[in-house]
This record gives structure tokens, C-alpha cells and sequence, in this order.
């Protein structure tokens, strides 16, 4: 039954997971950032594994402090979806032909657009589609907050506006999916791009010169304070790549909608209101009667009534839920399912014949250079859901049919 407490902390650690089902080096992991002296408490997800620095699949707070770590390099990574007015009888047989119109609408791996999107007229060319306000205000403001963020990346403004609405690689990707309506669903996940982890590392650097960062147990677990220029100066920059996260989702739902209507150009496609999540970011939140800084690497917010995207591997499935708000867990819930090997374990163990057969019937690349993203390289995604029955309610199951990767 969980939650069970790990043995060997100084702050009260909890995890949804059991000790054993957990590689050694992520729960020493856990341990040494549980022996931080700002750490009010950690809570881990049953997705966890080993991250840098920080584990991934953990929810940490802390007084007065945070560690940029305990974030990630990929700032604001995170999901949003969207159902359509299609079903499955709609789909054609052979689904190439729409992935390969995603995937020139949407840039992958390293690639971006040749300029900025023009999200006025992309607005316009899919009317009709309720997205968030994310896409359709503020774009003025916050791309003239750009002048105060670090220094050392004001070059990169060009590309990080070629880079909005772009994918990205490694576990980032967009999906066609079905629920158990034989509903069509948009699913994608991806973050901040090159600007979020340019910022990250450059206020790493920072925290780790700092002398109350001296002695740590890990230096990757380096921290800032709250009333010091280092912290002042961090959270800008997290808050604004934050927002980068959630305008480049946005934007490339709004570029992969306006494919599929185009891929549909005899009927009419409606979209139902877009969910949306991060979740490697700090949020502001009152644990116990006291304000802390909360950091969730690879974990999501589940207040009660809070919609929330878990996805699986390409080619298993992926779960719509909605948090019941338990204060045992701050209130979060897994992000995935959670790598169970590395990238490199994967590509010595699987071949693109074991890839091809663990996706069968997904519409999605099957070459050696997704080898490390085969569903056996990830957890149960199903058992990740089932420890976590205290935390979340699913509300759709969704079943990838398409699978777009970088």
C-alpha cells in the first residue's frame, strides 16, 4: 500500500513506488537531496528514475530556497492535448500520409522554422480551434521580456524564435490517438527547447560557485536563496522559459490542428478546449500552513479537479486524468512512465526488428535512430497508473495509432 517512507532521510521522503522496483544510484539520489537542509520534504512518483542531480519523478519542497536541478535543463517540459470531432471510421487505413503532413508542419530533432511562426495568421487558419490563451495573447510582452533575461543568451533570440512550435527530439513527440469512444485525439509533449536549456545550465554554473553550496552531498544539487540576485535573477529566467514551454505547445497544436483539417479537407474538424500541463517546473504552493517553493522534475500537479496528461511509450498508451488533490503527495502525480533503462542500455539490448514488432500498428518512424525510445526501454505504464490510485482518476485511456519523433 502507498505511500512508503524511505529509510536513511533527513526529510521525510515518500514514495509511490517500493524500494526494490527502484535503481540504487536514483534513491541515493533521493537520499542527498532529502539531507538538504532548506528540504521541507521529497515525495517520489512511481515513475521515478535517475536523473542529474535530481531524480526524475520527484516533488520536492523547499523553505525559502531551490535548486535548479531539482528542475531539470529542459525548463517547463511538459504535455497538452486536445480531442477532436473525429472518430476511427474516419481514419484511412494507411496513416503515412498524415504523419508526413505533421511532420512538415512541425519541425523535429534539431530542425526549426525558417522563420517565426506568425501566430496572428495561424490563428486565423484555425478558427474555430479553442485553444488556450497561451496562443492567443501576450506574444508582444513576453517577447520583449527577452532584453532581460541572462546575459549570456541574448544572441540566441533569432533562434529561439525559429524555434517556437518546434518538437524537438529524445522522448518529445506528437500523437494521433483513439479513446475508448474511438475518439481522435492530439497528443504532444515537448518543452522549452534550446533557450530552456541554455538558461538552465548558465544558472547551474551560477549556483554552484555560491560559498552555501560548498559542502553538498552532490554539486549538481547546488541551490539558490530566496533574497539573494542569484535567486531574483533564476526565477525570471525559469518563470519566462516557462512560459516559452507552454507558447511552443501551443503553437505547435495549433500548426498540427490545421494539418489534420488539412488532411481532412472534405469534412469539417471541430476541437474540444485543450488540456495542458507542465511538468518540470517551481510553482509557488502552501504545504502544511507554510508557503513553499516546489519543485516537480518528471511529476505533475494533481490538486483536486486538476486535468493532467500521463503519457506511456510509443506504442502502448496514455492516460487523460484528473488529480483528487491528496495532500500526501503535495499534490502531484507521475509524468509518464518513467525510463526503467537508459538510452544507451536500450540501443545494446534492442534491435529496429524488436522495434518494429513492439509498435506494430502505430504509424510512426521504426528505424535505429528511435531504438532507444522502444516501449521496453520504459515501465509498465499501466502498473504506473495503478500505484498511483490515491493521486489521480483516469478519465480517458488513449491508444497511439500515430507517433511522431524527432
Amino acid at each position: 500500500m502507498f505511500p512508503v517512507e524511505l529509510r536513511g532521510t533527513r526529510a521525510q521522503t515518500l514514495m509511490w513506488a517500493h524500494e526494490h522496483e527502484v535503481e540504487p544510484a536514483a534513491l541515493q539520489q533521493l537520499r542527498n537531496i532529502a539531507k538538504l537542509e532548506w528540504v521541507y520534504g521529497v515525495r517520489v512518483m512511481p515513475d521515478v528514475h535517475l536523473g542529474k542531480g535530481a531524480t526524475v519523478g520527484s516533488v520536492i519542497a523547499m523553505k525559502d530556497a531551490v535548486a535548479p536541478a531539482a528542475v531539470g535543463v529542459d525548463i517547463g517540459c511538459g504535455m497538452e492535448a486536445v480531442r477532436t470531432s473525429l472518430t476511427a471510421a474516419d481514419l484511412p487505413d494507411n496513416l503515412h500520409a498524415l504523419r508526413s503532413r505533421i511532420e512538415a508542419a512541425v519541425p523535429v530533432g534539431f530542425a526549426a522554422h525558417e522563420d517565426s511562426v506568425n501566430v496572428n495568421r495561424l490563428n486565423a487558419e484555425v478558427s474555430g480551434h479553442r485553444a488556450s490563451n497561451t496562443l492567443r495573447s501576450g506574444w508582444d510582452r513576453f517577447w520583449k521580456a527577452f532584453d532581460s533575461l541572462d546575459p549570456a543568451v541574448q544572441s540566441r533570440e533569432s533562434k529561439a524564435h525559429k524555434q517556437m512550435g518546434t518538437l524537438g527530439g529524445g522522448n518529445h513527440f506528437c500523437e494521433v490517438c483513439l479513446d475508448s469512444e474511438q475518439r481522435v485525439w492530439i497528443l504532444l509533449h515537448s518543452g522549452s527547447r534550446n533557450i530552456g536549456k541554455e538558461l538552465a545550465e548558465r544558472h547551474m554554473s551560477v549556483a554552484r560557485a555560491l560559498p552555501h553550496n560548498h559542502d553538498l552531498p552532490d554539486r549538481d544539487l547546488a541551490v539558490f536563496l530566496s533574497g539573494t540576485p542569484e535567486m531574483d535573477a533564476y526565477r525570471r529566467d525559469l518563470t519566462w522559459a516557462q512560459e516559452y514551454a507552454a507558447r511552443n505547445r501551443a503553437v505547435m497544436l495549433a500548426l498540427v490542428c490545421k494539418a489534420v483539417r488539412e488532411e481532412f479537407a472534405g469534412r469539417e474538424v471541430l476541437f474540444d478546449d485543450t488540456i495542458s500541463c507542465h511538468h518540470n517546473y517551481v510553482a509557488e504552493e502552501v504545504i502544511d500552513g507554510m508557503s513553499m517553493l516546489v519543485t516537480r522534475k518528471g511529476a505533475v500537479r494533481a490538486g483536486a479537479g486538476d486535468l493532467a496528461l500521463i503519457p506511456g511509450s510509443m506504442g502502448t498508451r496514455s492516460y487523460v486524468v484528473r488529480g483528487k488533490g491528496n495532500p500526501a503527495s503535495f499534490q502531484s502525480a507521475s509524468h509518464g512512465a518513467g525510463r526503467r533503462m537508459s538510452r544507451n542500455a536500450a540501443k545494446r539490448q534492442f534491435t529496429v526488428a524488436d522495434l518494429i514488432a513492439q509498435t506494430e500498428g502505430v504509424e510512426s518512424r521504426k528505424d535505429a535512430g528511435v531504438v532507444d525510445e522502444i516501449p521496453a526501454a520504459y515501465k509498465d505504464i499501466d502498473q504506473v497508473i495503478a500505484a498511483q490510485g490515491d493521486l489521480v482518476d483516469v478519465v480517458a485511456t488513449l491508444r497511439q495509432v500515430l507517433c511522431v519523433k524527432g
